[in-house]
């Protein structure tokens, strides 16, 4: 089981939008941790990342075993 973060941003100019998902080991962090520790680490991502302005984020568990279908 793991911990995502997912930081859905848009380019600037708003013509694409996408989802950049951060995967953390359940084992290490909870998905409280996530929601706690979002917020600096939002802030990295969005100073290196100029081009993208950020929408929306969350924390959400997921399994690798399951696919998306």
């Amino acid at each position: 089981m793991f911990i995502q973060l997912i930081i859905v941003a848009c380019l600037v100019d708003g013509t694409t939008c996408r989802d950049f998902p951060h995967l953390y080991d359940a084992r290490g962090v909870s998905l409280l941790t996530c929601m706690i520790a979002a917020h600096p680490e939002l802030a990295r991502w969005q100073a290196e990342h100029h081009k993208w302005q950020l929408q929306k984020w969350c924390c959400e568990p997921i399994d690798p075993r399951r696919s998306k279908t």
